[in-house]
C-alpha cells in the first residue's frame, strides 16, 4: 500500500516534494523521487512485504523503473515460473516480480496478477509508460493529459498542486445522484480516472496515449456453471480458503475487520483456521439499531480470536466529519466513510494489514435492495398508467416510506427504478435531473441473457463496488496507513459467483445462500438470525438533534448559493422536511454537507496560493 506519482512535467524539487507530502499518510515509511531526462517518478511507501530499503521505490529492474501501489498476492507463484525462465531477483518483493513479468509477458502480464494494484512502468528503451489498475478498482489512479504532457497520481489533490483546474459540472451532477464521481470522470474537468480493469500505454516520443481493457465480468453468461449445488459449494469454499490464505502473507502484523455479518465472519472464520488467535476488530455505536458490536463479539468468542471493540466517540466522529474532504479528496457521500475512518484509525494501532468482507453483497446478491426489487418486479408487468393510478393513491399517505414506494412504482422501467434507488428516487432539489444519472454500465441492466437479479449484481460490481465501496475503504484505511485486503473480491471468487445459477445465491428469500452454507460449517447459524444491517452512521437522528445547528449553519442561504447545480428553494424545503420529521432526508443533506465542505476547502487552498 503506497502513494504513487509521476510526470513528464519536470517540476522543481520542492513542488514534487509537496505533491508527495500531500499523501504521505498513504506511505509513511519511505518517500523518494527520481528525475530522468523526460520524466520524474515519486513514491510514498507503506512497507508490507520485504521491509528492507532495497525494495523501496522508484524501483529499478534492468532498463525498467516502476512505482507501484498495492499487492500482488500470488507473486510467489509467478516468481517461481520467472526464475525457471532465467529472470534474476535480488529482493523478496512483489514489485520486482511485476517488472520481470512485464519483460517476460509484455502487456499480457496483467492476466497473471491476482491482486489490487495501480502501477506505472517506465521503459527507458521504448520510451513508454505502461500503467494499469486492478480488475475491481481497489487502488486509485488519476491522470492529467494536456498539451503533450502527462501526469499521474494516487489522489487528485496531488495533481492540483502547480495547476489550475476547473470544476466539472457534469461530475457534480453525477455526484448528486450516485454519491461519488463515477469512473472515468473526476471532479476536475482536466483530470480523469483510469477505469478498473484497464491499462494504458503512453509514448513519450509521439505523446500518443492509448487505453485498453484487459478484464471484464462475464456479462454474457458464457461460462455458466453446470455442476450441482454441493459441488459448487465445495469449489467455492476451496477458492475462498486460497483467497484468504494468499492475503495472509505479510511481514507486518495482520488482523481482520469483523462486523458480525455474514461476509466478515466468513473471512474471520477462514483466517482463524490459518493463524493462531487472529486479531479481529469491530466498531460500536451507542445509538439503538446501529450497534452490531455484540454480534461481532459473539462470533469472535466462538472463533477464539483476539477481539477488539472500538467505540464510536461522538466528538471524534465530528472531528472526522470536519476533515472528511481532506482524506477523500473528491466529494464522496457514503456516510459509512466516517466509521470506516474510526475503525481504521484504531485498528492501525494494533496491526498494519486488515482483511475485510467487502465484495460479498455484490457478488452473491446480498443487499436488501435486491429483495425489494424482486418483490416489486411483478408490478412492472402492469401498464404504466395503471401503476400511476396506484401511485396516486399511495402517495396520499403521510408516511414518507409510502411516498417513496409511490414514486418508485410510477417510474416507467424497473431498471431505471434500480438506478434511481442509489440517488434517493426523489431528486427535485437537483436542477438538471437527467444529466448525472447516465452511466456507461447501464447496458448491464438491459441484458436479456440474464435474470434481473444477475443484471443488478453485474451492474453493482462495475459501479457501486468500484466507485463507492473501494473508494471508501481505500481512503479510510490509507488515511491511517493501514492496508485493507478483501478475499471475497478475489477475481476468481467473483468470476465463479457470476457463473452460478441465481438459486445458488438467492432461494426461498435466503440471500447469499451459498456463502451462508459455507459459513455455518464454521460458526452456528443461530448467531446470524437477525435482519441484515448496514455499516452506517446515525445521521438521521444526529441531523435533527446533536448536529442540527451544524447542518443549518453549513447549509444556510449563503452556503447553498455556493453549491452549483441545485434548486436552492427546494433544497431548503428538504432540509426543513428532515428537521420536522416529515421525511428522512439525511442522505441528501449529507451529500450537500460533503460537497459544501469540499468546495470551501478548494477556495481556501486558492486563497493560500494567492498569498504565496
Amino acid at each position: 500500500m503506497c502513494g504513487i506519482y509521476g510526470s513528464t512535467i519536470l517540476y522543481p524539487e520542492e513542488v514534487v516534494k509537496e505533491k508527495l507530502q500531500r499523501i504521505r499518510f498513504r506511505g509513511p515509511d519511505y518517500s523518494a523521487y527520481e528525475y530522468m531526462p523526460d520524466l520524474v517518478l515519486g513514491h510514498n511507501r507503506l512497507a508490507i512485504i520485504d521491509l528492507d530499503e532495497r525494495s523501496g521505490q522508484p524501483f529499478s529492474y534492468e532498463h525498467l523503473k516502476i512505482v507501484f501501489n498495492g499487492e500482488i498476492y500470488n507473486y510467489r507463484e509467478i516468481r517461481k515460473q520467472l526464475e525457471l525462465a532465467g529472470y534474476p531477483f535480488r529482493t523478496n518483493s512483489d514489485t520486482e516480480v511485476i517488472c520481470a513479468a512485464y519483460l517476460k509477458y509484455g502487456e499480457s502480464c496483467l492476466e497473471y496478477f491476482n491482486g489490487m494494484f495501480a502501477f506505472v512502468i517506465y521503459d527507458s528503451r521504448k520510451k513508454t509508460l505502461f500503467g494499469a489498475r486492478d480488475r475491481f478498482g481497489k487502488k486509485p489512479f488519476y491522470y492529467h493529459q494536456q498539451g503533450g504532457e502527462f501526469e499521474f497520481a494516487s489522489q487528485p489533490s496531488q495533481l492540483t498542486i502547480g495547476q489550475h483546474f476547473t470544476l466539472d459540472q457534469q461530475a457534480v451532477n453525477a455526484y448528486f445522484f450516485w454519491g461519488y464521481v463515477p469512473d472515468p470522470c473526476c471532479i476536475w474537468s482536466e483530470v480523469k480516472k483510469l477505469s478498473a480493469g484497464h491499462y494504458f500505454i503512453y509514448d513519450l516520443y509521439s505523446k500518443d496515449f492509448r487505453i485498453k481493457k484487459y478484464w471484464d465480468i462475464d456479462h454474457e453468461w458464457s461460462n455458466r456453471y453446470t455442476g450441482s449445488y454441493y459441488e459448487a459449494k465445495a469449489t467455492l469454499e476451496n477458492l475462498l480458503q486460497d483467497a484468504v490464505k494468499i492475503r495472509l502473507n505479510a511481514d507486518v502484523p495482520l488482523g481482520v475487520f469483523l462486523s458480525g455479518g455474514i461476509d466478515s465472519s466468513l473471512v474471520a472464520a477462514l483466517a482463524s483456521r490459518m493463524v493462531d488467535r487472529v486479531k479481529t476488530f469491530s466498531i460500536k455505536f451507542n445509538e439503538k439499531g446501529f450497534d452490531e458490536s455484540l454480534y461481532a463479539a459473539k462470533v469472535a468468542k466462538h472463533l477464539g480470536t483476539d477481539h477488539h471493540t472500538i467505540e464510536c466517540n461522538y466528538d471524534e466522529g465530528i472531528e472526522l466529519i470536519k476533515n472528511f474532504s481532506y482524506y477523500y479528496d473528491e466529494p464522496f457521500a457514503d456516510s459509512s466513510g466516517i466509521p470506516s475512518l474510526l475503525l481504521s484509525k484504531y485498528t492501525r494501532s494494533h496491526v498494519t494489514v486488515a482483511l475485510s468482507g467487502d465484495g460479498g453483497d455484490e457478488g452473491f446478491i446480498g443487499y436488501s435492495r435486491y429483495n425489494w426489487v424482486k418483490l416489486v418486479s411483478p408490478l412492472f408487468r402492469l401498464p404504466a398508467s395503471f401503476r400511476g393510478g396506484m401511485a396516486s393513491l399511495i402517495k396520499l399517505s403521510p408516511n414518507y416510506t409510502h411516498k417513496l414506494i409511490a414514486l418508485g412504482i410510477s417510474i416507467e422501467k424497473i431498471e431505471m427504478l434500480y438506478m434511481k434507488m442509489f440517488s434517493g428516487i426523489e431528486n427535485s432539489w437537483v436542477l438538471n435531473q437527467n444529466s448525472g444519472l447516465q452511466n456507461e454500465f447501464s447496458y448491464l441492466l438491459r441484458n436479456p441473457k440474464k435474470p434481473l437479479l444477475e443484471q443488478m449484481s453485474d451492474f453493482d460490481i462495475k459501479t457501486y463496488l468500484n466507485g463507492d465501496i473501494n473508494t471508501k475503504v481505500d481512503r479510510a484505511s490509507m488515511a491511517f496507513s493501514l492496508e485493507s485486503r478483501a478475499p471475497l473480491m478475489d477475481y476468481r471468487v467473483i468470476e465463479f459467483s457470476r457463473s452460478l445459477p441465481t438459486r445458488f445465491k438467492f432461494k426461498n428469500d435466503v440471500q447469499k445462500r451459498i456463502l451462508k452454507d459455507i459459513l455455518y460449517q464454521y460458526v452456528p447459524a443461530v448467531l446470524f438470525d437477525r435482519p441484515k444491517a448496514g455499516f452506517t452512521m446515525p445521521f438521521k437522528d444526529w441531523f435533527r438533534n446533536e448536529l442540527k445547528e451544524y447542518v443549518l449553519d453549513n447549509l444556510c442561504d449563503s452556503e447553498l448559493r455556493n453549491i452549483p447545480g441545485i434548486n436552492i428553494y427546494r433544497t431548503k424545503e428538504i432540509i426543513q422536511e428532515h428537521m420536522t420529521g416529515k421525511w428522512n432526508r439525511y442522505p441528501q443533506i449529507w451529500k450537500l454537507l460533503v460537497l459544501s465542505q469540499w468546495l470551501k476547502q478548494q477556495k481556501q487552498q486558492v486563497r493560500e496560493l494567492s498569498l504565496v
